[in-house]
């Protein structure tokens, strides 16, 4: 395995070789009303144009703008789905629903609140249309055919789900899911839901992040518990081949008993990077594994979880086809001081209050109380300055 030296890597410079490692997964179509939370792999084109012709955007009647008040004789009428089979003479109207086709020789609706009808002709009663066209959807005024709908990379959500389906769509591409394996390692660990006697812990941090991974894109596998042996961690990686993504938990950091590093030596993995200028979660590797990758997650809970939330997450959104993968900041009002920064980013965990935040007090790295509680990340950039209550911050959503 590739060593990488001490120098910590930045937050942002880790984000990017971590995605630089994605690989790029088979495209498939799916049916476009089981794709909400995919992405595209490709543009979706629309098919057709909408509306295919001009329609009322109102109950009430077909007319010539220039004719007004009328009476104009009535005609016919024009329901959506179709419309009148002749073209209106000078002098006649049409009643017209919603959504239905304009009648030849309209170009205006005359809505039903402002028309009089009394003896098969309807005069204008009340102010009338402001403007030739008024109250008409024009034919292509959403889309036309050819244009794009959704981009390649776009997050596929029931919005854009309506519009491919009304562009002509019932299925989409997008990447084939991403295959994860969750593997935790250590002593301590005993499976969840058995007892845990003395100092034995158990082993919450796998269900916790498969939590967090879990999603339409995704298949999470858990790979269980190794103990802290070599032969039994090497077992354990050698098991998971077929995996697009491998994460294991804990053991990453320089202790004698930290054996991930070199039981991926042991396979053949070869690292990327290890150890990133962050708190928490410093002991952070990334590297591949045969066509795959590999990332090594801090054990402390707090630790997996953040470094999951800004490195992990992004690599399985990147895997999965988002062009945007980064997890998005916002600007938030800061409800208290907050000391000098030191030479790691810190992403504090917080409370966001109407439009404000506040950092719990709680900020140690085993401290799972805090982190439950929490609902945003404060960002703390590397040597940021002492920041007055009322400052602007940026925060990341977590809940």
């Amino acid at each position: 395995m590739a060593r990488s030296g001490v120098n910590l890597l930045s937050v942002a410079e880790a984000q990017a070789r971590i995605i630089a490692l994605a690989p790029d997964l088979a495209v498939e179509r799916i049916a476009i009303g089981t794709a909400s939370g995919r992405w595209a792999a490709e543009p979706v084109v629309a098919k057709r144009t909408q509306p295919a012709a001009d329609l009322s955007a109102m109950d009430g009647y077909a007319i010539r703008f220039d004719e007004r008040p009328g009476p104009w004789r009535l005609a016919g009428e024009s329901a959506a789905g179709g419309g009148l089979e002749h073209a209106l003479a000078p002098g006649e109207t049409a009643r017209i629903f919603t959504g239905a086709p304009m009648p030849d020789g309209a170009d205006t609706v005359l809505v039903q609140e402002d028309a009089t009808v009394a003896d098969g002709a309807v005069t204008m009663s009340g102010e009338g249309p402001a403007a030739k066209g008024s109250h008409i959807r024009r034919r292509g005024y959403d889309f036309a055919e050819g244009a794009v709908l959704i981009e390649a990379g776009a997050r596929i959500n029931p919005a854009r789900i309506g519009l491919a389906a009304t562009g002509g769509h019932g299925d989409v591409a997008v990447r084939r899911r991403v295959r994860i394996g969750l593997l935790s390692t250590g002593d301590e660990l005993v499976p969840i839901g058995e007892i845990a006697t003395g100092v034995k812990l158990p082993a919450s941090n796998a269900t916790m992040l498969a939590s967090l991974f879990a999603g339409p894109a995704v298949e999470v596998v858990d790979l269980g518990i190794a103990p802290d042996r070599i032969e039994a961690i090497t077992a354990a990686i050698n098991r998971a081949k077929g995996i697009d993504l491998l994460i294991t938990v804990g053991g990453a950091s320089v202790g004698d008993r930290d054996l991930v590093r070199p039981a991926l030596d042991a396979v053949g993995a070869t690292l990327d990077f290890w150890r990133v200028a962050v708190k928490p979660g410093k002991p952070l590797m990334a590297g591949r594994l045969g066509d795959g990758v590999v990332i090594g997650l801090p054990g402390n809970p707090v630790s997996a979880f953040v470094t999951s939330l800004i490195f992990v997450m992004p690599l399985i959104r990147a895997m999965a086809g988002a062009a945007a993968p980064l997890p998005p900041t916002r600007s938030c009002i800061l409800d208290q001081a907050l000391p000098a920064n030191g030479s790691r980013a810190e992403y504090l965990r917080a409370r966001r209050t109407e439009d404000r935040v506040i950092a719990l007090a709680q900020q140690d790295s085993a401290g799972l109380v805090a982190l439950a509680a929490a609902d945003a990340l404060i960002v703390r950039p590397v040597k940021a300055p002492e920041v007055a209550a009322g400052a602007i911050v940026e925060v990341i959503d977590i809940a």
